[in-house]
């Protein structure tokens, strides 16, 4: 195997275990915490780690198998595609969610509020990362990824601005507001987002 996939490959399976953990975290969180963020934000981080193994995926067969040129063409455009829709879905469900009739209550975001700062500076190393290997490499998948990633170390900057609020200004306007708009933030980003990937495979 030669460096470009030993690089490549070992980034996106770094990228896969990083990424399942916030999730899981995220999950047992919502046992003790619901603001709107906080569940928007469970929501991205699965659908995301649903894009980053399908990356991986796509990586592996365009790579690692024999295909020809105008195979790997078609399986990197599929896959970015698909991985455009997964951001799209994610950030309507999100918005769905937040508009959703519940509880005001919004429980303890400290666990939410710990796997978003954590996200920020894994993110961000993963965002450097990821564009630095596809401006050497000059890969689709690759660039896709600096995309996602650059979208959630910005996205996971407007989350921890939100339940910031949320955990300093318990129960008043200002944290409803800004736990509202922090989730509206990070659905609109990633719809934004999924549509620019999904436009550039139509060529």
């Amino acid at each position: 195997m030669d460096q470009e996939k030993q690089k490549s490959l070992r980034t996106l399976l770094t990228s896969v275990l990083f990424s399942s953990a916030g999730p899981i975290i995220l999950g047992l969180g919502l046992r003790v915490g619901h603001s709107s963020t906080q569940i928007s934000d469970f929501t991205r981080r699965t659908v995301e780690l649903l894009a980053i193994i399908l990356a991986l995926g796509v990586y592996i067969k365009t790579k690692i198998s024999h295909c020809t040129e105008e195979q790997h063409i078609a399986i990197e455009q599929k896959g970015n595609r698909a991985i455009g829709f997964i951001m799209c879905i994610s950030g309507l469900s999100m918005l769905l969610i937040t508009f959703l009739p519940g509880e005001d209550d919004t429980g303890n975001v400290i666990p939410a509020l710990i796997v978003a700062f954590l996200g920020v500076v894994a993110n961000s190393l993963f965002w450097w990362r990821y564009t630095s290997l596809s401006k050497e490499y000059d890969n689709a998948i690759l660039k896709v990824q600096a995309r996602l990633y650059g979208a959630k170390s910005v996205v996971d900057l407007c989350v921890v601005a939100a339940l910031a609020a949320v955990l300093a200004f318990p129960g008043t306007m200002v944290s409803y507001w800004m736990d509202k708009t922090g989730s509206v933030l990070v659905s609109l980003y990633m719809i934004r987002c999924g549509i620019k990937t999904i436009n550039e495979q139509q060529s």
